[in-house]
């Protein structure tokens, strides 16, 4: 098993634990977090822009053309799926970084204290900005993940790895087995699920406007209904969560695996890619297809597409790139703040009440406009804070909670 160095807390002088040092960080996993939480605003912005009946509709009640189904292509190609994916597994890898191994008693203390606060950080960001939080849903299953921490990589990739391909193969096999079963069947089946029309879109839209407190009680609303959906992710969840410590513990997420390997998992995840891509372009006719539901297919091998965008970045930081791949460091060093400034803006332009509340006025090709700013001001806002601070301010607010005593912030 490869042990590369963590990112550990070190002991203080007086013999307790205190946060890691930016010179202790590990540049590929930045890296990666950096990449995974730009992308996550790409899937993230549809539902901050539009009310959750768009999320939870059987059919989709939008007819895009033009500019707009390109944007969506874009999205439901390249991002949907691929990118929590990975930030699922960054998650599995910093139960362990923080935690240890389960003999350690003092780290495993500060891990449960890291977990609790994360909890309460995602009950108020869940339920009073908006609903599509993903800190509540880690804050329980890295609860069950902190007793697999102590795994071998072997174990954690076979256990791990086995389960999550379980569940990309029926993904995969699902919409094929639907396209056997010819367009008939496929026209009744949507014939029969419950219909979702613009009209419905739009009154929902139109909730959030009503009164100053209508966006929070909307908001509240959908929050509570995906908080109980979100409990039938676990078994989704914590596999790919075990899959990423793996990884992590075999060198792979760290630059140590042979170049083949990420030579290998590059092309296949670029041809499955390249697959999706084509099958699902807009105007594409599915009858024209070679295999009926190719399309939803392809997507659903979205963990192999993010091992594949691991592979490419961490390729290209071996090749003598790292200035390029660097410049998502600082992202991911912020990742909790980046992730939740994307909230405070994104839900502060679309429905709270102090600011335009455009929900339901943008499409895919304008939302692409705010996602393109926010990565530009989260690039130059995130080495600019970490030129004069340790870390992030709310990393900062969640370190000193974690440890009951205010960390350092200035360098």
């Amino acid at each position: 098993m490869v042990m590369p160095a963590t990112e550990a807390q070190p002991l203080s002088a007086s013999g307790g634990l205190t946060p890691v040092q930016p010179k202790d960080r590990i540049f590929q996993l930045d890296m990666l977090r950096g990449w995974a939480i730009l992308g996550i605003l790409a899937v993230n912005a549809m539902a901050f822009a539009w009310p959750i009946v768009v999320e939870t509709a059987a059919t989709d009640p939008f007819d895009h053309t033009g500019a707009d189904a390109w944007g969506a292509w874009v999205t439901e190609v390249f991002f949907q799926d691929k990118f929590r994916t990975l930030f699922t597994m960054l998650f599995g890898v910093s139960i362990f970084l923080v935690g240890g191994e389960r003999s350690d008693e003092a780290r495993g203390k500060l891990l449960r204290s890291r977990i609790l606060w994360l909890g309460v950080f995602g009950l108020i960001h869940g339920a009073a900005f908006w609903y599509g939080d993903i800190l509540l849903h880690y804050a329980y299953c890295g609860a069950i993940m902190l007793l697999m921490r102590s795994w071998s990589a072997g174990r954690l990739l076979w256990v791990g790895g086995a389960i999550s391909a379980l569940w990309a193969l029926v993904a995969t096999a699902a919409p094929l087995a639907l396209g056997a079963l010819g367009p008939e069947f496929q026209e009744q089946m949507q014939a029969n699920s419950p219909q979702v029309t613009m009209e419905t879109v739009n009154a929902a839209a139109a909730a959030y406007k009503t009164s100053f407190a209508a966006p929070w009680i909307e908001n509240f609303k959908a929050w509570l209904m995906l908080a109980m959906l979100s409990l039938f992710l676990i078994p989704v969840t914590i596999p790919l969560m075990m899959l990423g410590l793996g990884l992590y513990k075999s060198g792979f997420f760290v630059g140590r695996s042979p170049v083949i390997v990420y030579l290998l998992v590059f092309l296949a995840a670029a041809a499955v890619l390249a697959t999706d891509a084509w099958a699902s372009l807009p105007g594409q006719d599915p009858a024209a297809l070679p295999v009926a539901g190719l399309d939803d297919a392809a997507g659903g091998m979205a963990p192999l597409i993010t091992l594949g965008y691991a592979s490419m970045l961490i390729l290209l930081t071996k090749m003598g790139l790292r200035m390029v791949t660097g410049v998502l460091v600082p992202v991911g060093r912020m990742a909790f703040t980046n992730y939740l400034t994307q909230t405070l803006i994104m839900a502060s332009l679309f429905y709270l009440p102090w600011g335009p509340q455009l929900m339901g006025e943008y499409h895919p090709a304008a939302l692409w406009t705010v996602v393109g700013a926010i990565w530009v001001a989260q690039l130059i806002w995130s080495p600019l804070w970490l030129s004069v601070f340790s870390n992030g301010p709310l990393e900062w607010m969640w370190r000193s909670l974690t440890y009951g005593r205010m960390v350092p912030l200035r360098k």
